[in-house]
């Protein structure tokens, strides 16, 4: 059984991840040298895919660490 709020809230972070991701694929190119203009759009959305995961690595590590502080394992990692 679905809970309505679970998909609104999962579709709300999964576009403010591909937001935060599209900003750091700008930055990447800007550091590089680059125009966003200079790239295909496959190259482009590379970019984005890559920061997405590089994003939710990130979520997921910082999560695995709240509930090991939860625990009390902090000592244990």
């Amino acid at each position: 059984m679905k809970v309505p709020g679970i998909s609104h809230v999962k579709a709300r972070m999964d576009k403010r991840i591909r937001e935060s991701a599209i900003q750091a694929a700008q930055s990447r190119i800007i550091l590089a040298g680059r125009k966003a203009t200079d790239l295909t759009e496959d190259e482009l959305e590379i970019l984005v895919k890559e920061e997405e995961d590089r994003i939710r690595g990130q979520i997921k590590e910082k999560g695995l660490f709240a509930v090991a502080a939860a625990l009390g394992l902090g000592w244990w990692l």
